[in-house]
């Protein structure tokens, strides 16, 4: 079992930026795919950016509407994940969530991932 608890959300105007944090706890695999995911309100949940970590390394996948904007790193050392929200849009208003799963290469298809934080709300006004 892998428990995930997200941080770091908040109210920002247009243009702003957030940093939100994901700790990772419990069994995590030294090969593990880890998430974040976002759902506007009365839409479906869209993958934004995935961070893959292995022994030899990491790679990094983002959605197109992030890309250049926002940034998944890592802090091994705390199990911890970051996505750095720059250049915050008002439709990027939504519940995000942190999400895993183990020893796979996984892509942003929510169906990919069996492990997920409770999410928190980032609101972005114009």
């Amino acid at each position: 079992q892998v428990q995930l608890v997200e941080s770091g959300g908040g109210s920002v105007q247009a243009g702003g930026s957030l940093r939100l944090s994901c700790a990772a706890s419990g069994h995590t695999h030294e090969r593990i795919s880890m998430a974040w995911f976002r759902q506007p309100p009365g839409k479906e949940r869209e993958g934004v950016a995935r961070v893959f970590i292995a022994p030899s390394g990491s790679s990094t996948f983002y959605a197109g509407s992030v890309k250049g904007r926002f940034t998944i790193s890592l802090d091994t050392a705390n199990n911890t994940v970051y996505l750095q929200m720059n250049t915050l849009k008002p439709e990027d208003t939504a519940m995000y969530y942190c999400a895993a799963v183990s020893n796979r290469v996984a892509g942003l298809e929510f169906d990919e991932y069996n492990y997920w934080g409770q999410g928190t709300q980032v609101t972005v006004s114009s």
